[in-house]
């Protein structure tokens, strides 16, 4: 496991209390991949939902190799849309398609059809549920906001300059697409729309209650797909291939785009910092949040900050951290560190007269503070709670009391105590898409499938 993946653990992250809602991707505006629901391990597939068509994604994958640059096995970075993702609120669940152009919405207990709302164009991110109210962006270049009940509209607002069309992804679709997530916080649905910097990129924030626009403004020479994110000031862009932008949320003014890393639509805000990837070789790239330097990069998919513990998944591995322990002892090290460098200025200092007792008194202290630094690290090292191997790469999320991990054709809920596998299924296609809510754990994979799965009882197929 790389070393600079520790940079993370400065984070500092809330873990939801009984919280029995998914309402959002990845739960929250931090995209935080946290519930405080506790899944038993005894589930068992309750129903199926099976769509017509699997899902059509925007981008077709990453190249094979990127030949200027000399590497191999690129990874994908525009990943945003290549499952039906899910939100939950109450006994309802959400999601857009983007092969057959609508909202739908499903029983939880049974996984049939309660509602269809369709659009003119593929919906292709996960809708956002809030105050009774559904958001959702459309390649249509529109933004829709539906009664969650009953799927009727509410209010629809076009971010771009027109309604121009042109042929995209075999379909006619907007010049101005919104491909990213619609964000709501406190009262406020921000949206972006535009994936051709050259016609035009734009990010607008909305009153939710009646669509009317606040602020909008442009972006320059880059689009904007994937899902926002958002702190208490600060709204959070992902740019497809390209590095976050970062813009004040009250007022819409840009404020940096991070630098270094090697883009990618996922991303996560936990505590004071930004996580985002996965590059082209499946890297995340660590920054400060009011910083647009990277403090750190690490090999690996996905990751999840709680204030005690970090999990981290990488293709072959999943793994616990114990953050309070190595916070401990980072902090030593960085204080040896600090006294390290001061010693080794005196030394040099001293020049031709290192070798008097001065100088021996300190290049012993030098090799004092080396042995301890390295022990410190060794101990580091070890502050690993479990690491076990992991055929489960390709989603995480965390419950009350197991991570669970999604894989190709299988899904699985790890402890967090030990990392032992709880309990495990099959499912039909890859488990990008991992959700909880109100006791059930939702599977959503590429094939288009929407598993739900709950205590026994069970439940027939949905269609």
């Amino acid at each position: 496991m790389n070393s600079r993946i520790l940079f993370l653990l400065t984070a500092t992250a809330c873990l939801p209390c009984g919280a029995e809602d998914w309402p959002t991707y990845q739960h929250d505006s931090a995209r935080s991949a946290i519930t405080g629901e506790k899944l038993g391990s005894r589930l068992t597939e309750a129903w199926v939902y099976r769509p017509k068509r699997p899902p059509h994604i925007a981008w077709p994958g990453a190249a094979k190799w990127d030949g200027w640059a000399k590497i191999y096995g690129l990874k994908d970075r525009m990943i945003f849309d290549r499952v039906f993702h899910v939100a939950i609120v109450g006994d309802s669940v959400y999601f857009g398609s983007s092969s057959e152009d609508k909202i739908i919405c499903l029983d939880t207990a049974t996984g049939k059809t309660r509602w269809k709302f369709y659009t003119e164009g593929p919906v292709r991110l996960a809708p956002t549920v809030a105050g009774g109210k559904l958001y959702a962006g459309c390649d249509d270049g529109l933004v829709y906001c539906l009664n969650a009940t009953d799927g009727i509209l509410e209010w629809k607002y076009r971010p771009g300059p027109g309604n121009r069309r042109i042929p995209g992804n075999e379909r006619m679709i907007s010049m101005w697409p919104v491909r990213t997530s619609v964000l709501v916080r406190d009262g406020v649905a921000f949206c972006g729309a535009g994936v051709f910097p050259w016609e035009g990129v734009y990010l607008c924030a909305l009153d939710t209650g009646s669509g009317k626009e606040l602020w909008k403004t442009g972006m320059k020479s880059l689009p904007a797909q994937g899902y926002l994110l958002a702190s208490s000031t600060r709204l959070y862009v992902t740019t497809g291939r390209e590095r976050p932008v970062v813009f004040d949320s009250k007022t819409g003014r840009k404020l940096y785009q991070v630098t270094g890393g090697g883009g990618g639509t996922y991303a996560l805000v936990t505590g004071d910092m930004l996580v985002y990837g996965p590059g082209k070789t499946g890297e995340m790239s660590v920054y400060k949040s009011n910083r647009k330097d990277q403090l750190a990069s690490f090999k690996g998919n996905q990751m999840i900050v709680t204030p005690k513990v970090s999990y981290l998944m990488t293709d072959t591995r999943l793994a616990a951290l114990d953050r309070s322990r190595y916070l401990v002892l980072h902090e030593k090290r960085s204080s040896l560190n600090t006294r390290k460098g001061k010693v080794t200025g005196q030394l040099k200092k001293l020049g031709k007269n290192s070798s008097s007792s001065a100088g021996k008194k300190l290049r012993a202290e030098l090799g004092s503070l080396n042995l301890e630094i390295d022990k410190l690290t060794g101990s580091m090292k070890k502050c690993f709670n479990w690491q076990v191997p992991s055929e489960y790469p390709h989603s995480m999320i965390l419950t009350r009391d197991k991570v669970f991990a999604g894989g190709k054709g299988r899904v699985a809920g790890f402890e967090t105590r030990k990392g032992k596998i709880a309990w495990k299924a099959e499912v039909r296609g890859n488990a990008y898409g991992l959700a909880a809510a109100s006791g059930r754990l939702y599977v959503s994979t590429d094939d288009g499938s929407i598993y739900c799965f709950t205590a026994p009882g069970g439940g027939k197929e949905a269609r």
